[in-house]
């Protein structure tokens, strides 16, 4: 209730500013400012209600305008203040005349919209568009020669709910066969709603085919849609969970090739009674002479990946800020953002994600399908 008070409470400072600088310091007729004051305030309570109908009831056209909307009105906000600083500039030098400051305020608040607009049409556009393939090749000191070229897909931050819905995943499905994976990684936050709801939206990840199997690990949205019941459904769908355990990944001569860990969410103690991650406990009699590759939804666990002798490390979670700025605020909660980096000896790829949350835009941070080439260095 604290987190929504106060979100609400930001939404509406952003949609009066949105109101004053467009509406009211432009000095548009009386009308236009009565009549876009009343669309603001149905704009701003359709996000909060979006929410609610959408865990509900599913997507609906409205709910996904309102998602749009979340994301074009912070945009907005943005270039509104980028503008509020240029006017005050201009006062503050003198370089306008005050009975020029509504004009200039008309030409920032046009100059605002139409960057505004431009921006978030192009977020929709990235969002929206064929998944790209990014190829991703990590060399492993204790991967065996036969396993060099071993091939995992990895797809997270999927967010079935809102306003993605069995079709795309119906197309995920087919891009993921088409690459013939070795092994396929869902990195959490598949879901956004409860199985009873979203059951036949996610029905087409039974048809995942790869020569290892499918393999799952929990992200905080599961522990907000019921996480017990979806850790059943995947696994009736043939998805392997990973709760906290390790599994090897053998070759057809019968050799191991590395061993494959999951852990539950990084804080997820705090949503579920008995869930948490329990990396140790996962790793618990493992040969470090072996190789090990670890799903992990956030980054954050590298941490203790590296001290536990993980190579490989493979989160979610971030988005890679999906709109850009917020990059920067998930660089305070995070240690990795996006893409490949190193944590000697550790290895960790965090993924841009493969869907979105909210607002049906990506904006700096295209999503991915990703696909990992294992090297035995």
């Amino acid at each position: 209730m604290i987190f929504l008070g106060v979100a609400l409470a930001l939404a509406s400072g952003m949609h009066w500013l949105v109101w004053a600088r467009l509406f009211r310091d432009t000095a548009a007729p009386r009308w236009l400012r009565r009549t876009a004051g009343a669309v603001l305030a149905l704009l701003l309570v359709s996000l909060p209600l979006a929410n609610v109908v959408a865990r509900a009831r599913g997507p609906r056209p409205w709910v996904w305008l309102a998602f749009l909307w979340m994301g074009t009105s912070f945009y907005l906000f943005l270039t509104l203040v980028v503008t509020d600083l240029v006017f005050l500039a201009a006062r503050l030098t003198g370089a306008v005349e005050p009975e020029r400051r509504t004009v200039l305020r008309r030409w920032l608040g046009a100059a605002a919209a139409a960057v505004a607009l431009s921006t978030s049409a192009a977020g929709v556009y990235d969002a929206l568009r064929r998944l790209r393939v990014v190829d991703v090749e990590v060399p492993l000191a204790r991967l065996p020669k036969a396993f060099d070229g071993f091939t995992i897909v990895q797809v997270s931050d999927i967010h079935i709910g809102s306003t993605i819905g069995r079709p795309f995943i119906e197309g995920l499905v087919q891009r993921i066969n088409e690459l013939s994976p070795d092994l396929v990684a869902i990195t959490g936050d598949l879901v956004d709603g409860p199985v009873s709801r979203l059951g036949d939206a996610t029905a087409p990840l039974a048809d995942l085919r790869s020569t290892h199997g499918t393999y799952f690990v929990t992200g905080n949205h599961e522990y907000y849609s019921g996480a017990a019941s979806w850790v059943v459904e995947l696994e009736r769908l043939g998805i392997r969970v990973l709760r906290n355990e390790r599994v090897p990944i053998i070759g057809k001569d019968g050799a191991l090739g590395f061993q494959l860990a999951g852990v539950d969410d990084w804080r997820s103690k705090d949503l579920a009674p008995g869930h948490g991650p329990n990396l140790a406990g996962a790793l618990a009699g493992h040969d470090p002479a072996h190789e090990l590759v670890l799903l992990a939804h956030q980054p954050a666990q590298a941490l203790e990946a590296r001290r536990l002798g993980v190579g490989l490390q493979l989160s979610g979670h971030t988005h890679g800020g999906q709109l850009w700025p917020f990059k920067y605020l998930v660089e305070l909660q995070q240690p990795f953002i996006a893409g490949l980096d190193r944590l000697e000896p550790l290895w960790i790829y965090t993924s841009r994600g493969t869907g979105y949350w909210g607002p049906p835009m990506r904006v700096g941070a295209p999503a991915e399908i990703t696909r990992i080439r294992l090297r035995a260095a």
